[in-house]
C-alpha cells in the first residue's frame, strides 16, 4: 500500500486521536493539512481554538503563561475526544503537564513531534505572513518545550526532511504504532 493513500480503515489505525506538537514555526499546520487527506482523520489548527486574549498577548510579544494556557488546552482535549472517529489537531503542547491535561480528555491520544534547528524554526517564523506569533517568542518556546517522556505515545520526527517525507513517514506511523525516532 501507498503511504501517500488514504486508508478507509482509520479504525484500524495505530491511533486516532493525534497532536501534531511542536514550538512554533515547527509546521504543525502544514502537515496537519497534508497529512489530513493522506490518513482520512479531520486536521484542526489548534491557534483557532485560543482565546482572543492569549493571541493579542502573543501578539504583543508578550508569552503565555500556564494559566494562560489551561483552558485553551481544555479546549483542545474537549475538541480531541468529541472526534468519535479520530482526529489530529495542532497544539504546541510543550511541557508534559500540557500533554497530561490533553490526556484526561483523550487517554490515547499520540503526539507527533516536529522538531528541528533553532536556525530554521526562526527563519521561517520571519517568513509567515499575517501570524500573531512574533518570532522574537520562539526563544521562550524552545526553553519551555519538554520532549516526550518514553512512557509517552509519540514520535518525534526532523523538520529539516522534505515535507513529503515527514506526511509519509507520519501516515505510517498513525497506521502501525511504530515507535522508533526519526533521528
Amino acid at each position: 500500500m501507498n503511504a501517500l493513500l488514504p486508508s478507509p480503515q482509520c479504525n484500524d489505525f495505530a491511533y486516532r486521536h493525534i497532536v501534531i506538537m511542536g514550538v512554533s514555526g515547527s509546521g504543525k499546520s502544514t502537515v496537519g493539512e497534508m497529512l489530513s487527506p493522506v490518513v482520512g482523520l479531520a486536521y484542526r489548527d489548534g491557534d483557532d481554538l485560543h482565546p482572543q486574549e492569549n493571541i493579542a498577548k502573543m501578539a504583543r510579544g508578550v508569552p503565555l503563561t500556564d494559566e494562560d494556557r489551561w483552558p485553551w488546552l481544555r479546549e483542545i482535549g474537549a475538541w480531541l475526544a468529541a472526534a468519535d472517529n479520530g482526529a489530529m489537531v495542532g497544539c504546541s503542547a510543550l511541557k508534559r503537564s500540557y500533554r497530561d491535561l490533553i490526556r484526561e480528555y483523550v487517554p490515547e491520544v499520540a503526539f507527533l513531534h516536529l522538531d528541528g534547528e533553532f536556525s530554521v524554526l526562526f527563519e521561517r517564523m520571519n517568513h509567515r505572513p499575517g501570524h500573531f506569533m512574533p518570532a522574537s517568542l520562539l526563544h521562550s518556546q524552545v526553553e519551555t518545550l519538554e520532549s516526550l517522556g518514553p512512557d509517552e505515545s509519540g514520535k518525534l520526527f526532523d523538520i529539516s526532511e522534505p515535507l513529503e517525507t515527514i506526511v509519509g513517514k507520519a501516515a505510517r506511523w498513525i497506521r502501525t504504532g511504530d515507535q522508533l525516532s526519526e533521528h
